[in-house]
């Protein structure tokens, strides 16, 4: 009697944006079109697992036709269009999604970087000092885009004025809070990518069953996330040198960089799929 194979998992991709589905300079998706469209022949849900707010994602999901699930602010808050799930999760219906909010709110981390930054005396700056003008000169946003990446729900991204003050890192921890890195430094609650990643895995399985899951990310805020998935991919950055930071088991790294890498490895692995 011949054995009865197991059904095929479900594929799930989850990708950050700056530095890796978006180029870290022109925030251009183009090279990795050909992939994208291998996604969407598949039917493969696209997660969107970002820094950017609520409202700069939102922007990208239209740019890319996506309808899926996703995760903003360093895992602070989930996004789910309402009725994509049979079953309503843990969160609250606003906007036209369930959302699912795992970080503080924005007004109490804006206040406790502004305590720590007096009590310290150091001149370290976030997006709620600087003007709109200032966040599209720092980041080469545009004018609406620069609105949009200040309009925060759970985080304040930061700079320090020359080179990290340990100072101030060490005193976040010591406040029981988290950074992390990206492009700036970012201070936030008890929150981060790899748990919101868990969380969304888990309401993909309750839907379909087993699932398999691709995580993309370039830098050191990706890899609780990294952590969190079955194929981890490291991009490499404009550098021509991928997050020497990141480095665990089964780790694939790109040779291409950005969205060039993001097409070779998504490539690669779809390509390898039945």
């Amino acid at each position: 009697m011949r054995k009865r194979s197991a059904p095929p998992r479900r594929l799930i991709i989850i990708t950050d944006l700056d530095g890796t589905l978006l180029h870290p300079r022109t925030y251009s998706f183009e090279e990795a079109r050909p992939a994208l469209e291998l996604v969407r022949q598949r039917g493969i849900p696209l997660v969107i697992c970002s820094s950017k707010t609520r409202a700069e994602i939102e922007v990208y999901r239209k740019r890319l036709d996506n309808v899926h699930p996703f995760i903003s602010e360093n895992g602070g808050g989930i996004y789910i269009p309402a009725g994509y799930f049979p079953f309503q999760g843990s969160g609250e219906q606003k906007g036209g999604y369930e959302v699912i909010s795992l970080g503080s709110p924005y007004e109490e981390i804006r206040k406790r970087f502004t305590a720590m930054r007096d009590r310290l005396g150091i001149a370290v700056r976030g997006f709620g000092d600087m003007t709109v003008e200032e966040v599209a000169g720092l980041t080469g946003l545009t004018m609406e885009e620069a609105r949009l990446a200040k309009q925060r729900d759970y985080e304040e991204p930061f700079i320090f004025p020359d080179k990290p003050d340990d100072r101030f890192l060490s005193e976040i921890e010591g406040e029981k809070l988290r950074w992390t890195q990206g492009r700036y430094f970012h201070l936030m609650g008890d929150h981060h990518k790899g748990r919101a990643v868990d969380l969304l895995r888990k309401l993909y399985e309750r839907r379909d069953g087993s699932v398999t899951t691709i995580g993309i990310g370039d830098s050191l805020n990706d890899l609780p996330f990294l952590l969190a998935v079955d194929r981890p991919v490291l991009v490499k950055k404009t550098t021509g040198r991928h997050d020497a930071r990141i480095d665990i088991p089964g780790l694939v790294r790109t040779a291409g960089i950005g969205p060039a890498g993001w097409n070779e490895a998504v490539s690669k692995m779809i390509g390898e799929l039945p």
